[in-house]
């Protein structure tokens, strides 16, 4: 018996073999054919043993094995018009190295090409899906059957201002700020749901969401659901209170957890309200306009045991005096002309158990800073055209933007109300002195301002926030968030991004210095020629851009005018020493 007849006395099992297997000598006669391999090759068994390869199969590559001792691996071969093999070829070697023959074992992949070719065409229908889903008005939310976030469309982001990377893999629950997962719901029964209404998102915009769950094969494999914006219809349907000028009454909708900043002036402040909250004691917040003394009273209010209770704020520079006074305190019937039958209680009454807040504290009268003085020192108040005194209960948080020291000592505050509001002084920074928490607000402001304007930001570039950081934000926070608006719209409906050339020109107050009004008692004083302000103005931006730019060129860019403009200015104004380097 051969060294080749030893191999073919398996020929039992390889018959029972799905793949193709051909076995042929030294000499090029086919010694062995399985059953899997007659079929593929469309040829008969038994007949072809003996024959040589090359008269049975036109196109094989066997004997180049047995020429050259060497296997080749996963050929691709082609049988007919609908028939392809894939397969591997070895050479059958003795112990001495001496090559006897040579096998190749192949497998049709007709099947899996066409498979192929339709995971190609599923391809092109996620594809369109993706592009339908993306066009829709409602936004579309698909969890797993684990209830993790797999997919979201463009409206999902403009309604819950969340992107995708703020979702994706993350629990269904992630978007909502208030009600129950509509998703969960569904994972947990397997029925659709539908008419839901919740808050989304960071800015708790109204929605209702339908839910359907994605079954296959019988089985839960995950929900889909679809969310549409209600705010305004709610906004229109729900009773609201009509309010005087700024007077607002509200129910304080904020935390600490809203708070953004990590810089150890806002930690600071964060800590003492954190500590004054659960206490009754009387706090005066201490900061420049926009810093966010508002949400810091909200906060208190909310982490204080009075959270369930009325939050009334009043801008105490927003009214008149006489008014002030009948909306504080409240009035008897027949207190004044116009004044309601029964009369009206004021807002240290409806705040009775709760907290006001009373926004620049430092612009009322003397007048009625005694009557303030009072409720703080006796806890009652009397109404205007009344005698009786009412005992209320009403935590007071109070605001200033100005310095209350310096108007006590010009005898403009009362020094007794100063020391009854001053128990604990809060000083919020303004955002010059704590410029790197820039990055953490621009985030918050971008997610906020996804919502309002229906945009799908999703971050800033660094060459953008070093403008920002550049800047001393005299309006603060407020005025950082207009700044973004404004950003955003020039970066288009549809844009990710906010860069460089998106943000706008950032003007210190006084840059206008040069320009003057005139009434009818100043009319001989002399108004400057616009060329010469306009002049003025573009030699300060151009100084400022070329202090933060690296290079000419990239100054340019942002001023959006040619290298060769922005040298003749440099001359016109002599600005020659200024950083930006000559690199292109």
């Amino acid at each position: 018996m051969s060294d080749i007849d030893d191999v073919i006395e398996t020929k039992c099992i390889l018959n029972a073999i799905h793949e193709g297997i051909i076995m042929i000598d030294k000499d090029m006669n086919i010694r062995f054919l399985n059953r899997a391999g007659a079929e593929l090759l469309g040829i008969p068994q038994h007949e072809s043993v003996g024959k040589d390869i090359r008269k049975v199969i036109k196109n094989t590559r066997l004997p180049e094995v047995i020429e050259t001792g060497k296997s080749t691996l996963n050929s691709i071969q082609r049988l007919s018009d609908s028939r392809v093999i894939v397969t591997n070829r070895v050479p059958i070697v003795k112990n001495n190295g001496e090559v006897v023959g040579a096998a190749s074992v192949f497998r049709d992949i007709s099947e899996v090409k066409d498979l192929a070719k339709k995971v190609t065409d599923l391809e092109k229908i996620k594809t369109m899906l993706n592009a339908i889903i993306d066009s829709t008005y409602d936004g579309i939310s698909v969890v797993d059957k684990d209830g993790k976030e797999i997919l979201v469309n463009k409206a999902y982001t403009r309604l819950t201002g969340l992107s995708m990377r703020d979702v994706i893999g993350k629990p269904a629950t992630v978007d909502i700020a208030e009600g129950e997962s509509v998703h969960m719901r569904v994972l947990k029964t397997g029925k659709t749901i539908t008419n839901v209404r919740m808050k989304v998102g960071p800015q708790r915009k109204d929605v209702t969401v339908n839910g359907a769950p994605i079954i296959m094969n019988g089985k839960i494999m995950g929900s889909v659901a679809v969310i549409r914006d209600t705010s305004e219809l709610v906004a229109l349907t729900r009773e609201l209170e009509k309010t005087k000028m700024l007077l607002r009454k509200v129910q304080a909708k904020y935390s600490f957890e809203d708070i953004v900043g990590s810089s150890p002036g806002i930690k600071m402040a964060i800590e003492q309200a954190k500590k004054a909250a659960p206490t009754p004691a009387t706090i005066l917040l201490i900061g420049e306009s926009g810093t966010g003394k508002e949400l810091f009273a909200h906060s208190i209010h909310n982490a204080s045991d009075r959270r369930e209770m009325p939050f009334i704020r009043i801008n105490c520079a927003a009214l008149p005096e006489d008014i002030l006074e009948a909306e504080l305190f409240g009035y008897e019937e027949g207190a004044f002309t116009g004044a309601k039958k029964g009369g009206k209680k004021g807002f240290f009454e409806e705040a009775n158990g709760g907290t006001i807040f009373l926004d620049e504290i430092g612009k009322i009268s003397m007048r009625l800073q005694t009557k303030l003085l009072r409720v703080l020192q006796e806890h009652e108040i009397i109404r205007v055209g009344a005698t009786k005194p009412i005992t209320v209960n009403t935590r007071v948080i109070a605001a200033t933007n100005i310095d209350l020291t310096k108007e006590v000592k010009e005898g403009r505050f009362l020094p007794d109300l100063y020391y009854r509001l001053n128990v604990v002084p809060i000083y919020i920074p303004p955002l010059r002195e704590h410029k790197e928490d820039i990055p953490l607000l621009v985030d918050m402001i971008i997610k906020k301002l996804n919502q309002e304007y229906g945009r799908i930001v999703e971050r800033i570039t660094e060459s953008a926030l070093k403008v920002l950081r550049a800047y001393d934000w005299p309006g603060n926070v407020r005025e950082l968030e207009n700044a973004i608006g404004r950003a955003m719209i020039n970066a288009g409906y549809n844009a990710r991004v906010i860069d460089l050339q998106d943000i706008p020109p950032l003007f210190p107050m006084g840059s206008f210095k040069g320009i003057k009004r005139v009434n009818a008692v100043e009319k001989e004083e002399r108004i400057e020629p616009l060329s010469m302000i306009l002049q003025r103005i573009e030699k300060d931006t151009i100084k400022r851009v070329l202090s933060l730019a690296k290079s000419k060129k990239e100054a340019a860019d942002i001023l959006k005018i040619s290298i060769r403009s922005l040298y003749y200015k440099i001359k016109k104004y002599g600005l020659s020493e200024e950083k930006a380097d000559d690199r292109a």
